[in-house]
């Protein structure tokens, strides 16, 4: 059995640009903005369902690729309820999967998400593990 190398840290810079701002990234290259009142960019909670419908899109993506049906197309809406208590916590959240790819059966769609969503998708794992999380697939061939 071979072993898994840990990844190293991740690590980013966050710069106050004023406000509710901040540009975020990889030290020393592009930044993103993020803004509490969703003026200027996306707030943090966007940012955090962004980086779940990402990181398990990239996998479904890489799943399908193993399969020889890879995707032509893919896009991935992420609602997350938000709680009524302070702070308003994400207490839910669905990924509804557009996927576009010639000879992609919807069995095999369908694995590729579950797989990604529940146990390759390190921001998912990341989360609070209670959290529901649940998807939809619409499929074009």
């Amino acid at each position: 059995m071979s072993e898994v190398k840990a990844k190293p840290p991740a690590r980013i810079i966050a710069t106050w640009a004023g406000d509710q701002r901040f540009d975020s990234g990889l030290p020393g290259r592009e930044t993103f903005r993020t803004d509490g009142r969703r003026e200027t960019g996306a707030s943090p909670v966007d940012a955090l369902l962004c980086a779940l419908a990402s990181c398990s899109g990239i996998d479904v993506a890489d799943i399908l690729a193993k399969r020889r049906t890879p995707v032509e197309a893919m896009s991935i809406e992420a609602v997350g309820q938000r709680a009524t208590a302070v702070p308003p916590r994400v207490t839910e959240i669905v990924l509804a999967f557009k996927i576009r790819g010639a000879g992609i059966e919807r069995v095999h769609a369908e694995r590729a998400i579950e797989l990604a969503v529940t146990k390759y998708c390190s921001v998912r794992d990341t989360l609070d593990p209670n959290m529901p999380i649940t998807w939809t697939l619409d499929l074009e061939n």
